[in-house]
């Protein structure tokens, strides 16, 4: 018999592997770690606060503190966590005129060109330009050069772009 498992329990397996983050990505992770610290004392003391107001069971403003405390250093693992697995994407001039982590790519697509960068999955954000190497788009890319043609399939069909440049 399989025993049942909670949906948070499946949230808190642990990643392996390298994150792959910017520079700038990882002074970031940086700062929220710092403020999830400095803020850490304030929200014991308001759980303290609210427990001292007697029946734990009926009260929720002790509920709503202790969640926010338990929050906060669910917060404080995974980002410590994150930093200790962080691998660096270099930044600068890709010399090897081949895609690879950190890569600024100008696609031809259907409607113009576009220029997207190759990040870790951490700081993909499509609408910045910014894609995530393991994304349909991403992966395609990778270990191609200069002019080659990647074709994507997609549930309407298949797209293709053409790499214009590599930065």
């Amino acid at each position: 018999m399989q025993i049942p498992r909670r949906k948070s329990e499946e949230l808190r397996r642990k990643v392996e592997g390298p994150l792959h983050i910017t520079e700038k990505g990882l002074s970031d992770l940086k700062e929220k770690l710092a403020r999830l610290k400095s803020a850490l004392p304030e929200y014991v003391a308001e759980t303290q606060r609210a427990a001292a107001l007697g029946d734990r069971s009926e009260n929720d403003e002790y509920r709503e503190a202790k969640s926010r405390l338990t929050r906060t250093h669910w917060q404080i693992l995974t980002i410590t966590d994150q930093i200790k697995r962080a691998a660096i994407i270099p930044s600068g001039k890709n010399t090897s005129g081949i895609v690879k982590l950190g890569s600024s790519v100008v696609l031809k697509m259907s409607d113009g060109l576009e220029t997207f960068r190759i990040v870790g999955p951490y700081e993909t954000n499509p609408s910045l330009g910014r894609i995530s190497f393991q994304s349909p788009l991403g992966a395609a890319l990778m270990n191609h050069k200069k002019g080659d043609i990647v074709a994507i399939k997609t549930p309407v069909g298949s797209k293709n772009y053409i790499i214009i440049d590599i930065k």
